[in-house]
């Protein structure tokens, strides 16, 4: 009887370390939806910390205390995919990728442009939205087209691709902390030009700034900014991005805060 006791003891023991195992197992290998325990590298358990600059309307803006805006609502639906909790972490976009780079922030969703020198730094999404940098000036001024910027002062916001752009005209490129304080101080009759989003500079003009558009210069791909080596998170994002595309949801925040859908890959990028 003792021994039968002492069987039936090691077979409940048994029992209980593999179901212990077998839970370990599944929240190792499991649902990337799960968020926790899903093989991320997050700053916080359960949470994903995204960096925007908060001063790229109608991206990312300061609204009633808290940032709203396009970048902010993608990041919050991809949170919710990797069934995880959003948290925004306002930065100057000029720091955001070493931001991400060094581990301050989970990912960066705020309009950054895929470039080789940025892919240095970190790894990029898939596209969540397209779009292109044109030039703006003044009603009054004699820039037409950019065979008219060489040597003239062009304004662009620092850290943004529109730096090395604005190289190609001229020497002279004061940089903001953001987009729309270049537009408005172009309004104010300073700088000769600036070179920025097309969305942002059409948004500028709704909202009354007095500038004008006058050449697009090219098409861009904006994506998610995720740490080199943070590969499930990417692919997670990847993932929930394709999802949000193909439920429409993407295409439905991109009306909300755009006013147009700007998730569909123009024919220029993909042949």
């Amino acid at each position: 009887m003792k021994k039968l006791k002492i069987t039936v003891f090691f077979a409940l023991l048994f029992m209980l370390l593999a179901a212990c195992g077998g839970g370990d197992d599944g929240a190792n290998g499991g649902d990337s939806s799960s968020g926790e325990g899903s093989g991320y590298n997050l700053i916080e358990e359960g949470k994903l910390n995204f960096a925007s600059s908060g001063e790229f309307k109608p991206f990312s803006y300061m609204e009633g205390g808290e940032m709203t805006g396009y970048d902010v609502a993608v990041a919050n639906a991809i949170a919710e995919k990797l069934g995880l909790e959003a948290v925004p972490n306002k930065s100057k976009f000029a720091g955001i990728v070493t931001g991400v780079k060094q581990g301050r922030h989970d990912i960066a969703v705020a309009s950054h442009t895929i470039t080789e020198d940025r892919l240095k730094e970190i790894d990029f999404s898939e596209a969540y939205y397209y779009s292109g940098p044109v030039i703006y000036t003044r009603p009054d001024s004699d820039i037409q087209s950019a065979d008219d910027l060489d040597g003239k002062e062009i304004s662009v916001s620092r850290g943004s691709t529109y730096v090395e752009m604005a190289q190609e005209y001229t020497d002279n490129i004061p940089q903001v902390d953001s987009d729309v304080v270049a537009l408005q101080s172009l309004a104010k009759g300073h700088h000769d030009a600036v070179i920025t989003d097309a969305i942002t500079g059409s948004t500028a003009i709704e909202n009354g700034l007095e500038i004008e558009e006058k050449e697009q210069l090219g098409v861009s791909e904006q994506a998610v900014g995720v740490a080199k080596e943070n590969d499930k998170l990417l692919e997670d994002i990847n993932k929930a991005l394709k999802e949000l595309k193909e439920s429409g949801k993407l295409a439905e925040l991109s009306k909300e805060y755009i006013g147009a859908d700007i998730t569909q890959e123009p024919e220029s990028l993909s042949e």
